[in-house]
């Protein structure tokens, strides 16, 4: 299994990305936000991978986070959710995106993905609504990103390339899966508190721990 490729860009496309690798070329597939997000040819990247085997086909998709190739794993575990309808929910919305419409059950947000129908995206919504309490508790440990160190073999044939630094953990992210954690600490159930922690989150994009756990709260509370 190849869980990880570092090296520099060759190629860029809407949908893939070309990566030199100690001369090796190696073509991994994208969501059309992680190409976006990509530095330009030339410059050093590194990505998680999952590596699709078939009886006569092996493709290597990429995510610029474990958060991210999590959710990928989940999706393609839906039945009807091949690896490109799974990079086209993921790249709508992003894997905080898809974590907070599987807890709220919102299949029309899935939907939005280009290839993916009603049925489809109640199905994912149905199936997974059960499994995304336990990712998004996780969220802030899966954010971290794949740093693009580099073994360069041939220094003085290929000028150095910079090292980007590594980005911090998703502050989102990390904030929702405290927040979870700390109401299911206080005895909510995992189900009802991912959606109340997937809601406050929409609503106050950014937000902290605290903030989303008072929220989350409120909507918690009893009505009437």
């Amino acid at each position: 299994m190849i869980g990880r490729i570092a090296g520099v860009i060759l190629h860029r496309a809407a949908d893939h990305v070309l990566i030199d690798v100690r001369g090796v070329g190696y073509i991994v597939h994208v969501s059309q936000r992680t190409a976006a997000a990509l530095p330009p040819v030339g410059e050093a990247a590194a990505l998680y991978t999952d590596l699709l085997v078939r009886e006569d086909l092996l493709q290597l998709f990429g995510f610029p986070t474990l958060l991210e190739k999590e959710w990928h794993r989940l999706l393609t575990s839906v039945q009807g959710v091949g690896a490109k309808a799974s990079m086209a929910i993921l790249g709508t919305l992003g894997p905080e995106g898809v974590g907070r419409a599987i807890a709220l059950g919102d299949a029309a947000a899935v939907k939005a993905a280009p290839g993916v129908g009603p049925k489809l995206a109640q199905r994912v919504v149905h199936e997974l609504k059960d499994k995304a309490p336990a990712v998004m508790a996780l969220g802030g440990a899966l954010t971290v990103e794949a740093p693009a160190d580099m073994l360069l073999e041939d220094a003085a044939a290929r000028p150095p390339v910079p090292r980007p630094a590594p980005k911090p953990p998703s502050g989102s992210a990390s904030a929702s899966a405290d927040a979870l954690s700390a109401l299911i600490n206080l005895g909510y159930g995992q189900g009802e508190a991912a959606a109340a922690v997937a809601e406050a989150a929409g609503a106050q994009d950014g937000a902290d721990a605290p903030v989303l756990i008072r929220a989350a709260l409120k909507l918690l509370a009893p009505k009437g």
